[in-house]
Formats: C-alpha cells, structure tokens, sequence
C-alpha cells in the first residue's frame, strides 16, 4: 500500500475540492470532485448517472489531482490507482458521516445508501511537490 506524508495528509484534509480523471476505451473524462482522504485512499461522492460512474463500470483504473496554483509556490498531491464502489454497508456509513461532516451541500441535500454511490480510489501510484 502506498503511504503519504504527514505534510501530504494535513494538505489534503485542508483542500475540498480535486480534479477526478476516468477513461473509457478511447477517451479521459476530468471533472472537479468533492472528496475525503481517509485511510490512504481518496473518496469521491457520484452519481449513477454520471459519465464518471458509467467509466468506473467499465474502467476501474482513474486519477486524482490535488492542488493549489500559486506561482511559484504551487503545491500538489497526484494519485492513480484503482476504483471500488462504495453503495452501502459500513463503510459507506461511515465515509458519509465524514462527507455530511465536512460539506454543506451534502447537509443540504442528503441522500441513503444504494441512491448514490462513492468511488475509493485506492493508490498504487503518488507524486507531490510544493510540499516539502
């Protein structure tokens, strides 16, 4: 398993917001993403319908970048790996405790599980820079 900083965590927990790429067979989709790291993993809330989800049935592997453009002072965390979904059970009660927590649009609307699902994207590759 891959594992992060200490400057790597505390800069991921002060960020809400990331850029999610997936892929289908011939082209990548990118999209900015609320998420949770926890667990040395990423977590992303979805929807089903989205062109997101539709590439994880299909396509497993994805990216994540995290980061900050400051010239001269740009600060990143990068991570690529492999996707689980997360529909119900414990583990989606508690990564949705954390999302309810930390993001008012999700206290604004909120939803059960197996109505929308969350993507753990596990690392099996990191970069970071800015962060030293």
């Amino acid at each position: 398993m891959i594992q992060f900083t200490e400057k790597e965590k505390k800069f991921l927990a002060s960020i809400e917001e990331a850029r999610f790429a997936t892929a289908n067979k011939s082209m990548p989709h990118v999209k900015p993403v609320s998420f949770i790291f926890q667990d040395n993993s990423f977590y992303i809330a979805t929807d089903y319908t989205t062109v997101t989800y539709k590439n994880i049935k299909k396509n497993q592997h994805a990216a994540i970048t995290v980061d900050i453009y400051d010239p001269g002072k740009h600060k990143a965390v990068l991570a690529q790996g492999e996707v689980k979904i997360i529909e119900d059970g414990p583990e989606f009660k508690k990564i949705y405790a954390k999302f309810f927590e930390k993001f008012a649009w999700v206290r604004k609307d909120p939803w059960k599980e197996k109505e929308a699902p969350f993507l753990r994207l596990v690392p099996k590759h990191k970069a970071s820079w800015g962060l030293a």
